[in-house]
């Protein structure tokens, strides 16, 4: 392409705006939404479109299966946001059930507990007897054993990826955002007390007064240009410190799908299943007998367009992957064949499936901070970072929140996922879940 071609297709931005949000995926164009509802003026940029990145290929599940209650509570609110527009936001509210082994029963209970204290809709299920009559109840084929606990969450569910953030910026359009796509930040520009002035891009400099850098696995990058620590200190609740803490670092996501219509996974009541979540410490057989792993495994699986979708455990990467292009459809060889057999360990419908196992452009990497939980906070004076640490796409209401914050109002919500808990020891606690965001 020539420089005059480039020219000519490169969006013509303003000189200055007052909120510049910086990525269209969920938190971005959640955020430019809830700016625009306002009243306020935001220009809502992304390198390459709606979309493009993390949030545009996610499994999609959306649930409040937390064990902090800072997720817990945060979730409860994202869900409601999901709930107000179904069909702009293409949500499915099938719900979502989690179950597990004796290990997990505590926790499991402890985040019902608080399920109900906060008033979000779900049942909870101990003692394999209990967890195989609920799970028959629904899936008359269900068999898999050593489950001792289920949290059936009657709300949540799942959203189609895509689609649902072209419905959000549809709604940040209509509200007043402007969403200039194909447009790359290459710097900053301060005032020499921290506080960004302007915002250098591909398409020319942008004076701002407020910045919002939600740019899901690629904020290492604009982290670096920012002048933020690579390195951290992390001080734990009982007071001892481990230095020198790699801010950030990358896990692969597992999936794929099986061939199958999506109402394979329809339950007896009739209608759409819920997502399912499986974690177990048996020894996994595939349907010809040979032993796939003698060690716990989890597997998530939800109905897709015209197929069954899900993951299993992430991939650890390591500090650096590259983002260019945006990795996905990656897996270990021994994915498929955990996954499958692990479909047919639970489900009998699912028996010899792993003959329509396809890969497919899902998954992808995520940057996870230090302690895996989001940082969502100011990072310069007028530079507020929404790193999600791959809690991302069921988290719509963030970008709630941030507007809320932007326009001078706390968040007792956000308030948990501030930067400074690394160094206060105010951390999340850790659930028994082999998933690190769990």
């Amino acid at each position: 392409m020539s420089e005059e071609r480039e020219a000519a297709t490169m969006p013509e931005l303003p000189a200055s705006v007052r909120h510049l949000v910086i990525g269209a995926g969920v938190h971005g164009l959640s955020t430019a939404w809830h700016l625009a509802r306002s009243g306020e003026e935001v220009l809502c940029i992304d390198k390459a479109g709606v979309g493009a990145g993390a949030s545009g290929i996610a499994c999609g599940v959306i649930r409040n299966n937390y064990f902090q209650p800072a997720m817990q509570e945060l979730m409860a609110e994202c869900v409601e946001i999901w709930e107000s527009d179904p069909e702009a936001l293409h949500y499915h509210p099938s719900g979502y059930v989690a179950l597990g082994p004796a290990s997990q029963e505590p926790d499991l209970v402890e985040v019902f507990d608080r399920q109900q204290a906060i008033g979000y809709s779900s049942e909870l299920r101990t003692g394999e007897r209990a967890v195989r009559e609920h799970m028959r109840g629904l899936y008359p084929d269900w068999r898999a054993e050593g489950l001792s606990v289920c949290l059936h969450e009657h709300r949540g569910g799942f959203a189609f990826n895509r689609e649902s953030m072209l419905g959000l910026a549809a709604k940040a359009r209509a509200a007043g955002a402007r969403i200039a796509e194909g447009v790359e930040v290459t710097g900053f520009d301060d005032d020499g007390a921290g506080a960004v002035t302007a915002v250098e891009t591909s398409a020319g400099r942008v004076e701002v007064e407020q910045v919002v850098v939600a740019v899901g696995p690629w904020i290492p990058r604009l982290w670096e240009m920012l002048g933020l620590p690579a390195r951290i200190d992390v001080r734990s609740a009982d007071g001892s410190v481990e230095p020198g803490v790699s801010m950030w670092t990358y896990w692969y996501l597992q999936e794929g799908e099986v061939e199958l219509a999506p109402s394979t996974l329809d339950t007896a009541l009739g209608g759409e299943g819920p997502v399912l979540h499986v974690d177990s410490d048996r020894p996994l057989i595939d349907d010809d007998a040979r032993p796939v792993t003698d060690e716990p495994w989890g597997i998530y699986v939800k109905p897709d367009r015209a197929s069954v979708q899900g993951g299993a455990q992430p991939l650890p990467v390591g500090d650096e992957i590259g983002l260019e292009p945006y990795p996905s459809g990656t897996v270990e060889p021994g994915f498929p064949d955990l996954w499958c057999a692990a479909l047919s360990h639970c489900l009998g419908r699912f028996t010899d499936c792993r003959g329509s196992y396809r890969q497919v452009r899902s998954g992808g990497a995520g940057a996870f901070t230090a302690d895996n939980f989001p940082v969502f906070d100011y990072m310069r004076p007028n530079v507020f970072v929404a790193a999600d640490s791959n809690h991302g796409y069921k988290m719509i209401a963030v970008g709630r929140e941030i507007a809320r914050v932007l326009g001078g109002e706390h968040s007792t919500l956000l308030h948990p996922f501030r930067f400074e808990r690394f160094a206060t020891g105010d951390l999340h606690p850790v659930s028994h879940s082999p998933y690190p965001w769990s």
